[in-house]
Order: structure tokens, then sequence, then C-alpha cells
């Protein structure tokens, strides 16, 4: 047994869509009895694609001790699923900047004579919308006065979505951003985002709990050099604050902590 992030499923939350299992290639999780189960450690990677897809919240990832995850196997099983199954699982790896995991799964392709797929398209199915992705300063769309620039550096930004092992937030400034920030201030990229790693999420209406244990893994796993909080102005906004603090107590390290707050029409207090 090893300590690792992997998924673990709030069944309490789970209503037993099914919405989960086709976006996990591997295989590991099942509906059994009208909820989602997690089948076989071996078989999760932890980076999480189903949680995305779950309507009700109820996955998410957390640090157990957990049987080690066999690429070798969790291939063997995914071969079975067919080229569709094996392209969505590939990409995954890719997305997620798995490069051991791909190689690996590529060898046992060709040990089994299985046809490598090709990345660079598309795929039909799967979860492409969080497909993990940095974008540097060459990507951002330039533009003067109402068409200004983009200044995100990576995607996805929503907490629930993003790897602790991303790799974006290693050596970055982190801005942990409450939704309605986003809505409220019209210069928010050059505010508040330009220069930063985000990390966006509403403390009133979302687990708090959860977003504590991912943000404060991502604080343990990559030197952050500053987390930046953007509120508004209203009480229950608050919440990100606290959560910001717990993080960074659980994370053992001393990172430094800057709180911002914009007003409701939009203006840095």
């Amino acid at each position: 047994m090893v300590k690792r992030q992997i998924i673990n499923i709030d069944h309490d939350k789970c209503t037993g869509c099914g919405l989960c299992v086709p976006d996990c290639p591997e295989g590991a999780l099942q509906i059994i009895d009208g909820k989602a189960h997690l089948i076989s450690d071996i078989f999760c990677d932890g980076l999480g694609a189903c949680i995305g897809t779950c309507p009700e919240g109820a996955i998410s990832t957390l640090e157990r001790e957990a049987q080690g995850y066999d690429e070798r196997l969790t291939m063997v099983n995914i071969i079975k699923g067919g080229p569709n199954v094996i392209k969505a699982h590939l990409k995954h790896l890719k997305d997620h900047a798995q490069a051991e995991y791909l190689d690996i799964a590529i060898e046992v392709l060709n040990e089994k004579g299985s046809p490598v797929p090709d990345l660079s398209e598309q795929l039909p199915c799967g979860c492409p919308g969080t497909a993990m992705r940095v974008m540097g300063p060459e990507e951002e769309e330039g533009g003067t006065g109402e068409e200004r620039g983009s200044s995100l550096r990576q995607w996805p930004v929503q907490i629930h979505l993003l790897h602790p092992k991303a790799p974006f937030f290693e050596n970055s400034h982190l801005l942990l951003l409450a939704d309605c920030v986003a809505v409220a201030n019209p210069n928010l990229h050059q505010q508040l985002i330009h220069g930063k790693t985000v990390a966006m999420g509403c403390p009133k209406l979302d687990d708090s709990g959860a977003y504590v244990e991912k943000l404060s893994e991502i604080l343990k796993q990559n030197r952050i050099k500053s987390l930046t909080v953007a509120i508004m102005e209203v009480p229950c906004c608050g919440g990100m604050v606290r959560i910001a603090e717990e993080a960074i107590r659980r994370s053992g390290k001393d990172i430094p902590l800057i709180k911002e707050m914009v007003s409701l029409k939009g203006k840095m207090l």
C-alpha cells in the first residue's frame, strides 16, 4: 500500500445516474446497487476525469492508503473496450502530462499488436472540456480598447477539475478567485489574473471542505510563490479567505497570503 491521490465518492450525494462511468476509460467505476463505486484502486489513476461530469458534486479526490496504480494491468483491461476507449485513455494521460504512464500504455499496445491511436485528433467522446492545457504568452489574443487580450495561462480553472500535480502550478503565483469577481470586475485579467495561475470556485454554494483538501494538496506538492485570494465585498465571500488560510496551515508551508476585495460595482477596494 502507498499513500496517493485517488477518487472518493460521497454515496450520500450520488444518485447513481452513471454519467461518470463513460468518462473513466480505465474501467475503475461501476454502478452497483444504484450508486457509483470505485471497484479497484489499481485501475484508478487519481487524475479525476470523472469529476466534472458528476451533476451532484459527489466525486472528489483525496490522499489515502491505496494499492498502487498499475498502467500495465489497466491497459490489458482497456484494450478489451476497443479503439475509442484506448484512445480516450491515452488522450487522458497526455492531457494530464503523465508521460511515464503514456509510454507504458504504448508499450503494452505494441506488445499486444494493437494499433496506437493518433492523439492529435479530437476524441469523439470523453472529457475534452476538462483537458489540461498550458497557455503561454504567444497564445494570448492581442487587441486594444474593448478587445483586450486574455491573461489566462492554463485550463481548467475550476478547483474541482484541477489536478494538484498539473505542470502550471510549479513556481507560480496562485490566484484563488471567487466566481462572482469574474463577473463584477471589468478589468479582471489586467488587475488580478495577469501573471498568475487561477483556481476558481464559490465558497458559499460549493463544498468548502473539498476545496480545502484540493488547495492544500496543490500547495504541498508544488512551489507556490504566493497565494492571492480575490473576493466580493459580501459576507459569504469571506469563506474563500478561510479556505486559503486553512489550506496554507495544512500544507505546512510559509506561503504569502494576499487578500483582494472587489465592490459590487467592480472596483478594487
